[in-house]
This record gives C-alpha cells, sequence and structure tokens, in this order.
C-alpha cells in the first residue's frame, strides 16, 4: 500500500504515531477496528448463496480417497456390469510361425544369446570390387541382410548384459565390424552410380549421343 494511504489511515484512527506505523504491507490490518463484533463476517463457501439459495451445489463435496468416501449419487457406469476377463483356458492356442520374421532377431538354434564360437565363424566383408559387380537387386538384398544380422548382434549383446555372462564380447564385436565394412562399400558403389549417373545426364543434355560413337566407328 502506497505511503499516503498508511498516513491517512493513520489520522483516521489516531492511535499510533507516525513512528510507530506499521510496515505498508501491514497497513490493511489498519482497516480492521478493535470492535470485532461490528464486522460484517461470513463462513468460506465456493458457491455463492443467491445461486444456490441456501444449498450445496457441489456433489463432489466431501468425496475423498483417504477417509474411503465415495460419492453421494450413482455413477453413470454403474447400471452396466462390468467386463469379465476371459481364462486363459478358454482362449483359442495359437501355434507360432516357424518362419516368423522376428526369429530373424536371434540365432538360427533361435537361442536368446549367440556363443562365441556362433559368432566368430565369419567370413571376411565384400570388397568394393566384388559389390560393383552386383545388380541394384543384389545390393538392396545384401544390405537388409547385413542389416538383420547386426539386429541379431544387438539382441545378443543386450541378452549377454543382462545375464552379465562375461564372455562373448569381443567375438561379437568383430563380426559387427565386418558387417559395417560391408555396408560402407555398399554405400560408396552406390554413390559412384549416382555420380555417374549425373555425368550421363548433363551429357546428354549436351546433345551428346553414344549412337554417334558407335556409326563413326563402323565408317
Amino acid at each position: 500500500m502506497h505511503r499516503q494511504s498508511v498516513v491517512r489511515l493513520a489520522r483516521q484512527y489516531g492511535a499510533f504515531p507516525l513512528a510507530e506505523l506499521p510496515p505498508p504491507y501491514l497497513a490493511p490490518s489498519l482497516h480492521f477496528p478493535l470492535n470485532r463484533s461490528s464486522v460484517q463476517s461470513s463462513n468460506f463457501s465456493s458457491t455463492a448463496p443467491a445461486a444456490g439459495k441456501g444449498r450445496d451445489l457441489n456433489k463432489a463435496r466431501a468425496v475423498s480417497a483417504i477417509h474411503r468416501t465415495g460419492p453421494r449419487f450413482r455413477l453413470g457406469a454403474s447400471k452396466y456390469p462390468l467386463p469379465k476377463p476371459v481364462s486363459p483356458e478358454k482362449l483359442e492356442k495359437r501355434e507360432s510361425s516357424p518362419n516368423h520374421g522376428l526369429w530373424g532377431f536371434f540365432p538360427k538354434d533361435r537361442q536368446p544369446l549367440s556363443t562365441p564360437e556362433y559368432d566368430n565363424a565369419h567370413g571376411r566383408s565384400w570388397s568394393i570390387q566384388e559389390l560393383r559387380e552386383k545388380s541394384w537387386e543384389d545390393l538392396h538384398c545384401l544390405w537388409w541382410v547385413c542389416v538383420k544380422e547386426r539386429n541379431r548382434i544387438a539382441t545378443s549383446n543386450l541378452e549377454r548384459k543382462r545375464l552379465k555372462a562375461g564372455y562373448g564380447e569381443w567375438e561379437a564385436q568383430q563380426r559387427a565390424q565386418v558387417i559395417r565394412v560391408t555396408q560402407n562399400g555398399i554405400r560408396h558403389v552406390l554413390r559412384e552410380r549416382w555420380y555417374a549417373w549425373e555425368d550421363a545426364q548433363k551429357l546428354y543434355e549436351k546433345g551428346y549421343r553414344p549412337q554417334n560413337e558407335d556409326s563413326e566407328e563402323s565408317a
């Protein structure tokens, strides 16, 4: 409250000198007279008396989870029966497919953890010269074979870490490194083909045609 308001209230009541006045943030206390019986007050309510006409319109009042007091009225779903879970014996048995795609995350023996002998039994990575001789479809298939194998290695590493097996990390790391070299070679070959296609497109736009060289050689 402003300092002038404090001075005005002090002059109105005349009870305290200016030096003994309370701080400005306590000045609202001077509004209340000493006779508390003359002060108009009412009980706290979140609902206006005129709106409710003396009735409590809060239907959730006195509903407490601590005191276990429920609502005063039935909920909308009370008249409908609750669904019951089906017993596992009554469920239709489903046989797992032996060729399911999720089996690709596990070794061929379908064990959750691959052995060091299995991870160590792998060949070398594909060279760039060998990948240049492959078609687009072969490179596409080889890429996803590498992806599936890396997913299988990641699954075994996660299970090995969970079990704290303490073996097989080096073999799995070496096999993953070979796969990454093959994938980098596939990217290199595809990048070369993309640059070659761009160069051929530029030559075609300039008017170059391969059949012109064939006619000159035959002549």
